[in-house]
């Protein structure tokens, strides 16, 4: 799959100045796809401006370019949160990928198949395969795209941070017929207020029984639990999550942290007082430093040019 399948569309994005954003299909042929005519995406709608997804069925990349001359070469793979069951994609990517491009970021906002019975022969995989391909159609289109095959990241909020975790931790596993040639594997990762385990106790138990399904077995719940799949070639981290965050417990960015320290893979935690869950981009609690604080690590890693 090529550039030359791009299409152009409009995003209606808040405060997205950038002039070019494409939307690009994510396969040709989707893996362990069951069709069911009666399974439509639903779309919400603030205003004109799209929110959010519901009942994806069909994964696409929006790539957000730099202005012509600002391109640096790292791009992000920007997974939105909503539990598995819904994508905040305006909050959660569109937003951010403008971000990133003013940054000299290439950003892709991964629209991801959310998984269900009805539409996928694994649903516990089909997310990860859409995550492994959005970073190889980057790698693959490196050259068309300004990007730097050693500068690619992966991004998650929430469930999608979940899922990036997973393509950081899962990267070698075959979830589909690769015939691209090239890896899978993030250079690294940025995880906000991210579920990361699927342990009963500290998962986000929405997220679990819809990847996993109420009752899953044991090594399920085990391989799908970030914490425990953590080696030293797991990608350098940066992680953001509220202390007081309601929905997904602050201990599930803790504890991949600690897996990350002792792993001894390079990794950066800001703890916030409050600002619950789902802030974003930053409320008016202390959490709304978090983009500069990541702009410092993208830059201290050269991610980021000056």
């Amino acid at each position: 799959m090529k550039l030359k399948h791009l299409i152009l569309m409009s995003l209606f994005v808040s405060n997205a100045l950038i002039a070019q954003q494409q939307e690009v299909a994510l396969w040709d042929e989707i893996p362990g796809r069951i069709a069911d005519a009666d399974y439509q995406e639903e779309q919400q709608l603030e205003g004109e401006a799209i929110r959010g997804y519901n009942k994806v069925n069909v994964p696409t990349l929006s790539i957000f370019k730099p202005e012509a001359g600002k391109a640096n070469g790292t791009a992000v793979v920007i997974c939105p949160g909503g539990g598995y069951g819904h994508l905040a994609i305006n909050k959660e990517g569109y937003k951010l990928a403008a971000w990133f491009a003013g940054q000299g970021v290439t950003g892709f906002v991964l629209k991801y198949r959310l998984p269900h019975d009805r539409i996928m022969k694994d649903k516990s995989i089909g997310p990860l395969q859409d995550a492994q391909r959005a970073i190889r159609y980057v790698r693959e289109n490196a050259v068309q795209l300004g990007i730097d095959t050693a500068k690619v990241g992966i991004m998650g909020f929430s469930a999608g941070g979940h899922l990036a975790a997973t393509a950081s931790t899962h990267y070698a596993d075959v979830v589909y017929e690769n015939t691209e040639g090239v890896s899978a594997k993030p250079n690294f990762s940025i995880l906000i207020y991210p579920v990361i385990s699927m342990q009963e106790g500290i998962t986000h138990q929405g997220s679990r029984d819809n990847l996993l399904g109420k009752k899953p077995t044991q090594e399920a719940v085990y391989k799908f639990s970030g914490e425990y799949q953590v080696t030293p070639e797991t990608p350098m981290t940066f992680l953001v999550h509220a202390t007081d965050d309601g929905a997904v417990p602050v201990e599930n960015s803790i504890r991949y942290y600690s897996a990350l320290k002792d792993a001894g893979v390079p990794v950066e935690l800001h703890l916030y007082e409050d600002g619950g869950h789902g802030f974003g981009m930053g409320t008016s609690a202390t959490n709304n430093a978090w983009p500069e604080a990541l702009s410092l690590w993208m830059k201290k890693h050269s991610l980021i040019t000056e």
